[in-house]
């Protein structure tokens, strides 16, 4: 949390709200370097910071001695990223727009300096990337009038869960539609026969025409994932997600050759714009799942977009954890707004929990997040869910130690998931 001396728009102490997204051990790590981030914009002017994001995000990723920690990749981009998630909240803020919208009402030129370009000269130049951006202006107005009637379609991954009996699996899937979500999600890559029923069932309950996804999360090397998205081919999933290590982008590319028509979507663990460049420019990427905790923030965010426009490859943000939700709508919105300029083969992952935690959560309907409205990035979080499981001191994680040393420490699993690393400037 970046806390001022000053008070927005509705006379709220004003306050801007970071977070990254880890999942248990090594808390203290990202907390820590979190912390140490944060302090150096003590005393900077809010409103010289929001009208210089690019410069702000420099300021930290051109500190020689904090960068000789990653660069750009670990857990130090992971606090650069909960440090500028916050940034631009406080932002937001500050000038009392949606970030999206903020962004979106500025000039291609503007745009450009707040996206991070460094490394990706040899595929985009700053004059590309302004060119990108001209050619969209035209109809910007209308596209904002249909995103705020519309929304931006999105999907969700709620009944394809690992370990869901085919009853719960069905049901889910029924109770999605019902909602408007038309696209099914499933986890695949323990069980190659217990895939193919479990693939087999969901085409059945879904029909012919409505899209089917799967995700492996990484566990295959390339020829095992080649052999088992062939095996599923028959029941013609629209992509397989992470088939491999997120890092192998030539392993990518051997296995979206190898497995076509079925698509090849991955990019949540990639930890920066020029891992993008590199999966865009091999070829290895049907869809961009950026995910807003990992990559340094906007910064990042708009670079990647300006990489997906340039190689044609539609972002698919991935949003599997709390607070992402949140944040990756202002991407998807960005994108159609003011990047793209199309929301066509495009969707935004949406999980249906934990939004509870939140002050202003994302709102869905009729498949689509909603355009809120609110001021800043989504990412305030509400002070009695940070009061009870804030990390170490939180009362959940107290209370989680107290029953450890009862029951002993082999006998309770963590259950740290969905812990965000809250950037602060106060101790």
């Amino acid at each position: 949390m970046l806390d001022t001396d000053g008070t927005d728009g509705r006379g709220r102490a004003l306050r801007g709200h970071g977070i990254t997204f880890t999942i248990g051990r090594g808390n203290d790590l990202v907390a820590e370097a979190t912390r140490q981030l944060a302090r150096s914009l003590v005393g900077t002017d809010v409103g010289a910071m929001a009208a210089d994001m690019g410069g702000t995000y420099m300021s930290f990723t051109t500190d020689s001695q904090m960068r000789w920690l990653g660069p750009e990749k670990g857990v130090v981009h992971l606090a650069l990223s909960a440090v500028m998630n916050a940034a631009w909240d406080l932002a937001g803020r500050h000038v009392g727009k949606p970030v999206w919208r903020m962004l979106a009402d500025m000039t291609p030129e503007e745009l450009v300096d707040v996206a991070e370009l460094r490394y990706l000269a040899d595929v985009l130049t700053r004059d590309e990337a302004l060119e990108l951006l001209r050619r969209v202006q035209p109809g910007k107005a209308g596209r904002i009038a249909e995103l705020e009637a519309d929304g931006y379609p999105c999907y969700t991954t709620a009944a394809g869960w690992l370990g869901f009996s085919d009853k719960k699996m069905v049901r889910l899937i029924h109770e999605q539609e019902l909602l408007g979500l038309t696209h099914v999600k499933l986890e695949v890559g323990t069980d190659l026969e217990e895939d193919v029923r479990r693939c087999r069932l969901a085409r059945e309950t879904i029909g012919p025409d409505r899209a089917l996804m799967i995700d492996a999360n990484q566990v295959w090397d390339v020829p095992t994932a080649i052999g088992w998205v062939r095996r599923l081919a028959e029941f013609e999933p629209l992509w397989i997600e992470e088939p491999t290590s997120p890092d192998d982008v030539l392993g990518h590319r051997k296995i979206r050759d190898a497995v076509a028509p079925v698509k090849v979507a991955s990019g949540e663990h990639c930890h920066n714009r020029v891992m993008f460049k590199q999966f865009m420019e091999a070829g290895a990427m049907d869809f961009c799942q950026l995910d807003a905790g990992r990559l340094a923030s906007l910064n990042e965010i708009v670079a990647v977009l300006l990489l997906a426009a340039r190689f044609g490859v539609p972002v698919c943000p991935h949003a599997g954890g709390v607070g992402l939700c949140e944040m990756v709508q202002h991407a998807s919105m960005l994108d159609f707004v003011a990047v793209s300029g199309t929301r066509e083969g495009r969707l935004t992952e949406y999980v249906d929990h934990l939004h509870e935690h939140f002050v202003e959560p994302v709102r869905v309907a009729g498949g689509a997040y909603q355009v809120t409205g609110e001021p800043g990035y989504n990412t305030e979080m509400r002070a009695g869910s940070i009061e009870r499981y804030r990390f170490p001191d939180g009362g959940y994680r107290l209370l989680v130690a107290q029953r450890r040393a009862v029951m002993g420490a082999g006998s309770m699993s963590s259950n740290s998931w969905f812990s965000p690393a809250i950037a602060q400037t106060n101790e």
